[in-house]
């Protein structure tokens, strides 16, 4: 739930990201201290091998949509089958509407998401999502909202309730070049185990069964991939590291590169060991819905006229998607900072765009929920309880009313 992408107090992703440009400032002096104790790894997965390699021996655990749509879209064809089933249908009836939810990350502004999805619920009108995707904080919010509205009390405990202290632990300068990240997430792992335990694993896996997706997105490093994991059939594998597999997903696409340590996976690719690195899965994108590839087969249904399947999109932004004006000092780390946080906050913007196009590409309807400019409370410091429980009532208030969802993209 780490992605910092919008501070009050200081531009956009600055308080998050900051941290990520002294390390690049250190990156030369690191480069003449080859003898340093540097955190050890296991070797990588060799190159063109990735899409080979497992963790738990799961067929579908991840998916690569870089590398391999077609098995995501089998996935899905799969899915519609166990739901068919569950819905009691014959295999030429028609379905009924799809619900898509997809949460991006945003650090602290993970909390206005999940004041809205609780307020959704106590308007009486939150649908039971078929397909859930979650990215850094949207990848914590992202299990609760798959599991539906009788998950809303440990959802709002998690905005509302902890504080930096239960997420990282800062380390000592030293650590931009002789450790993996300036601080340690060792909290926010013992933070999501709590939350994510037996119970909630078999409900991921009860959801699986019934035909519904929760997917992950992280990055892996050392093949410079988009990774996208399949919880539910992890949750349903009967594996003994299932859960903690979960958790240490979860922990991955939270990440921030070089503010936070990387998770390492033990994987195996022809019976040999080997590790891989992964981080924040918004390194390639702060949310998505689905691969456009994975609609493919719909889109050349609509064209020969026939029936589809009814889909309707729901896109949560933790952040703001206006411009947040910040009168920068004349110093390279002030500089770089403010660049980054732009691309941050440009990002953001374009897979918000990108998800659109997609969306009306596909006939799938599309609505979208961010922070407005109305919200003004300041930042004081990193996972700050009192600002996120404003921005969690902030989203409740507006969806407890009734949220009035965006059909497209601001300034689109």
């Amino acid at each position: 739930m780490l992605q910092k992408e919008n501070s009050r107090s200081r531009p956009r992703g600055m308080q998050g990201r900051r941290s990520v440009i002294s390390i690049a400032a250190g990156a030369g002096v690191a480069a003449v201290l080859a003898g340093c104790a540097i955190p050890e790894r296991g070797p990588a997965v060799p190159m063109g091998r990735t899409t080979q390699a497992s963790v738990l021996g799961v067929p579908n655990e991840r998916f690569f949509p870089f590398s391999s749509p077609a098995l995501l879209q089998d996935e899905l064809q799969a899915a519609l089958v166990r739901n068919r089933r569950v819905h009691g249908l014959p295999a030429d009836a028609p379905l009924p509407q799809m619900q898509l939810l997809a949460v991006s990350g945003g650090g602290e502004d993970g909390a206005f998401g999940a004041g809205l999805l609780c307020g959704w619920s106590d308007h009486g009108t939150r649908p039971v999502f078929d397909v859930v995707t979650g990215v850094s904080t949207g990848a914590l919010t992202a299990p609760f909202a798959y599991l539906g509205s009788g998950a809303d009390a440990q959802l709002r405990s998690v905005y509302t309730d902890i504080g930096r202290s239960e997420v990282l632990v800062r380390r000592a300068i030293t650590a931009a070049l002789f450790n993996d990240a300036l601080s340690d997430n060792a909290p926010l792992f013992r933070t999501i185990s709590r939350f994510l335990n037996d119970e909630i694993l078999t409900g991921i896996a009860r959801g699986y069964a019934d035909g519904r997706l929760l997917l992950i997105g992280t990055t892996d490093l050392d093949a410079q991939q988009p990774v996208i994991w399949n919880l539910g059939a992890i949750a349903s594998s009967g594996h003994p590291r299932a859960l903690d597999t979960i958790r240490r997903v979860l922990l991955a696409s939270s990440a921030i590169p070089g503010a936070f340590p990387p998770t390492m996976f033990d994987v195996t690719l022809d019976g040999v060991a080997y590790q891989e690195m992964h981080v924040d899965g918004g390194a390639f994108a702060q949310a998505f819905l689905y691969p456009p590839s994975l609609t493919a087969p719909r889109r050349a249904a609509m064209r020969r006229g026939a029936m589809v399947q009814p889909a309707v999109a729901y896109v949560i932004r933790n952040g703001r998607l206006d411009p947040e004006w910040s009168m920068v000092r004349r110093s390279t780390l002030s500089i770089a900072g403010r660049a980054i946080s732009t691309m941050i906050a440009s990002s953001g913007y374009n897979d918000v765009v990108r998800m659109y196009n997609t969306t009306r590409n596909d006939g799938i309807g599309f609505n979208l929920a961010f922070i407005s400019s109305d919200f003004t409370k300041v930042l004081p410091e990193p996972f700050d309880q009192d600002y996120m429980r404003a921005l969690f009532d902030y989203g409740y208030q507006q969806a407890r009313h009734g949220y009035d969802w965006v059909k497209t993209p601001p300034n689109h």
